[in-house]
């Protein structure tokens, strides 16, 4: 594997490393159960969803998705006694985690049945020091594999001071640490 093209898996989404291993390169369960807190829940039985908002946080296994609002979309089918999610469609300064790697947007959907989360406006990936930012990511959770795109929703948006990185004119931008080589300091 080279040092530029490990794009690492968050489960819902995939940030870039310049050393990590293969082996980092798990899967997300997309079949664990979701665990949900909110500070309000609105449930709509006839259009089989919930509507959840305020400090929405959402935990399936290794991921957590935090956002201010989230609608639950789920089918007419019961197994074990429980509605089957099929969708997931969050909004509000939503953030996606799983151990050290993370992203950033306005909106993001988690298509279960699919296993691709989408991310969208002003979209920003880290992990360790690297960082990317773009306005749409689109991530395979089967093959891991992710893209990032420059236009579309997402405009001029621009990093704090300490990264040093833009996003303007529909460009995906970031920045790669690179590891000190023996005998440098």
């Amino acid at each position: 594997m080279t040092r530029m093209s490990a794009l690492l898996p968050l489960g819902l989404f995939v940030a870039i490393t310049a050393s990590a291993p293969a082996a980092a390169q798990s899967h997300h369960d997309s079949s664990a159960p979701i665990d949900f807190g909110a500070q309000h829940m609105q449930l709509d039985d006839r259009a089989n969803r919930v509507l959840l908002s305020g400090n929405v946080k959402i935990v399936q296994g290794e991921m957590t998705l935090v956002a201010a609002r989230m609608t639950v979309s789920y089918t007419g089918e019961i197994v074990n006694g429980s509605p089957q999610v099929s969708r997931l469609d969050a909004s509000g300064g939503v953030t996606v985690t799983r151990t050290d790697q993370s992203a950033n947007g306005q909106y993001a959907v988690y298509d279960l049945n699919r296993r691709v989360i989408t991310m969208l406006g002003g979209v920003t990936l880290r992990q360790g020091p690297n960082v990317i930012q773009g306005a749409r990511l689109s991530i395979n959770l089967d093959t891991g594999r992710a893209t990032i795109d420059g236009s579309g929703v997402g405009g001029s948006t621009t990093a704090g001071p300490a990264t040093g990185v833009q996003n303007s004119g529909g460009r995906v931008t970031g920045r790669f640490s690179v590891p000190k080589r023996q005998g440098e300091q």
